[in-house]
């Protein structure tokens, strides 16, 4: 496997990523590639779950606590969208001991106003009619990444937006409950953000648009819920032990450092040792 282009930085190269696939997926996962067989836990996620910029991911740390791998198969940007229909991990969970399942944002799926890409799902493909209905003076087409489609609709008119979130919010709820029947071992919900999960409908901050009443209507389905907001602590280091190059600074700070995956991996780690009954 041929690794990413590293930087010089002052804490180190950037981190190697080994990217790597599963099976019939064509999805890239962060590697080293890991084995399938025996006994392992599953992590599906974004962003955060993949690590970028971090060296030693909270799926990692989470691993050296169990004792047990934990197989990282989080995707940059990814949605519910990336798992949802994709067979092989969706096997590949079943087989797990469990499942640990992050809550990404509303944003980065398919739904009735727009469509984005299968695997890359960040990135915007086009919009359907009843979303041209809404916003007719829009050329739909000038847009490329789904945050900044969405942030423009807000700017031009906020109360027709409130009915692109509902829309959004609803899918969202929709897609985790299909996602949630699919996957054939005990699933962990894993909130993990600098924010606690609200009802705050209007907040943009990621999950976005993801809130309390959302993730309590999926309770019933799931072995456990953890919420991680990350420590008053761990934001002040901001990106202090990330490994970036100068040109990836901004992207850097729109994420959580390792001081942020340390208190995911003890909270999760926590869990699943309760679920699964191992001992230490």
């Amino acid at each position: 496997m041929v690794g990413e282009m590293t930087y010089e930085l002052p804490g180190g190269p950037a981190p190697e990523y080994y990217p790597c696939r599963y099976g019939t997926s064509r999805l890239v996962f962060r590697g080293p590639r890991r084995r399938l067989e025996g006994e392992y836990v599953a992590v599906f996620g974004s962003t955060e779950t993949y690590g970028k910029f971090i060296e030693t991911p909270y799926p990692a740390l989470t691993e050296e606590a169990l004792g047990l791998p934990c197989v990282n198969f989080g995707c940059v940007n990814a949605g519910v969208d990336a798992y949802v229909n994709d067979t092989a991990l969706l096997e590949a969970a079943g087989n797990a001991r469990a499942t640990v399942v992050q809550i990404m944002g509303a944003q980065n799926m398919s739904n009735r106003l727009y469509s984005v890409h299968p695997r890359r799902n960040d990135r915007f493909v086009n919009a359907s009619a009843m979303l041209k209905a809404i916003y007719r003076e829009v050329d739909f087409t000038e847009f490329h990444f789904t945050r900044h489609l969405l942030s423009e609709l807000e700017k031009i008119s906020a109360e027709r937006f409130r009915m692109v979130r509902e829309e959004l919010q609803a899918a969202w709820t929709a897609r985790m409950t299909m996602l949630l029947g699919r996957i054939k071992s005990p699933v962990v919900l894993l909130w993990f953000a600098a924010r606690q999960p609200t009802d705050d409908v209007d907040s943009w901050a990621d999950p976005l648009f993801v809130t309390r009443e959302m993730v309590d209507a999926l309770r019933d389905r799931v072995a456990g819920v953890v919420e991680v907001s990350a420590s008053e602590t761990a934001v002040r280091q901001g990106t202090e032990g990330m490994l970036y190059s100068p040109m990836e600074e901004a992207a850097a700070r729109e994420l959580m450092g390792p001081a942020a995956h340390r208190e995911a991996a003890a909270a999760l780690g926590s869990a699943l040792s309760g679920l699964l009954h191992l001992r230490h």
